[in-house]
C-alpha cells in the first residue's frame, strides 16, 4: 500500500474510519447485512482480510454442520472422529472470526502510520519506522489465516470419507470456501510484503507462507473432485 493509496482510501467527507470492528464491537456479532454494507462502502475496512476470514468462518461452519449430521447408531464407528471434528471445527470458524477482526485492526494501524505527520526529519524517520512495523504486523494475520484455512480443508478431507452423504456437497462447499480464504489472503500478504523495505523480514515472512497457500489450494481441488465424483457415481 502506498501513501497516495491511503490518502485516496478514505477521502475526506466520506465518514468516519474504520476502528478495527464494527459498530457492535466484532464482526462476529454484525449482522450480515451490516457487515456488506461496510464492506461496500467507500472506507478502508473492513476489507479483502476481513472477508477472506469470513470465507474460512464458512468453511469452518460448514464442516461443523456435516459432522453434526453424521451421528447416531449409523456412524457409531465413527464417533470418535466425528466428535473432533465437529469440536475443532468449530474452534476454527471463531479463530476464523478473531482474524476477521484482527484484520480490520491491523490494516487500520496501517493507514494511521501513512498519516503521521513528517514535517521534520525526526518524524520523518519515526513514520517511516511505524509504516513499516505496521506492513509487518499486517502481512502476519493473512499468514495466519492462509494456515487455518488448510486446517480446514484437512478437517473436511478427513470427515469426506464418513460424512452423512445427504450432505457430501457441504463438505466441498467447506474445501471452495476455505480455498477462497487461502488465496485471498496470500494477495493480501503480497500488497504488505511488496511494500516492507527490510529484506530480512521479507525473507523471513516470505518463509512462513511459501508454499502453503498452493497446498490448501490442491487439496481443497482435490477434495472438491472427489466430492463430485462420489455425488455424479
Amino acid at each position: 500500500m502506498t501513501e497516495q493509496q491511503v490518502n485516496t482510501a478514505a477521502p475526506s467527507g466520506a465518514g468516519p474510519v474504520g476502528t478495527g470492528s464494527s459498530a457492535t464491537g466484532s464482526i462476529g456479532t454484525e449482522t450480515i447485512g451490516g457487515f456488506l454494507a461496510r464492506l461496500a462502502s467507500r472506507q478502508p475496512t473492513p476489507g479483502g482480510g476481513a472477508a477472506a476470514a469470513l470465507h474460512a468462518a464458512q468453511g469452518a461452519a460448514l464442516v461443523a454442520m456435516v459432522a453434526r449430521y453424521t451421528t447416531g447408531p449409523k456412524y457409531g464407528e465413527h464417533a470418535a472422529l466425528v466428535e473432533r471434528t465437529t469440536k475443532v471445527a468449530d474452534e476454527l470458524a471463531s479463530e476464523a472470526l478473531r482474524l476477521a477482526d484482527a484484520d480490520e485492526q491491523v490494516f487500520q494501524a496501517v493507514i494511521d502510520a501513512y498519516r503521521l505527520p513528517a514535517d521534520t526529519e525526526g518524524l520523518k524517520a519515526a513514520k517511516t519506522s511505524a509504516i513499516q512495523a505496521a506492513l509487518v504486523q499486517a502481512a502476519q494475520t493473512p499468514a495466519q489465516l492462509v494456515k487455518l484455512a488448510g486446517a480446514v480443508v484437512e478437517l473436511a478431507t478427513g470427515l469426506a470419507d464418513v460424512a452423512n452423504p445427504n450432505v457430501i456437497s457441504d463438505v466441498a462447499a467447506a474445501a471452495d470456501a476455505a480455498r477462497a480464504a487461502a488465496t485471498t489472503a496470500r494477495v493480501n500478504i503480497d500488497i504488505n510484503v511488496v511494500a516492507i523495505k527490510d529484506p530480512a523480514v521479507r525473507s523471513l515472512l516470505k518463509e512462513q507462507t511459501d508454499g502453503i497457500e498452493e497446498k490448501v489450494v490442491a487439496s481443497a481441488d482435490a477434495l472438491t473432485a472427489r466430492v463430485r465424483e462420489r455425488i455424479l457415481q
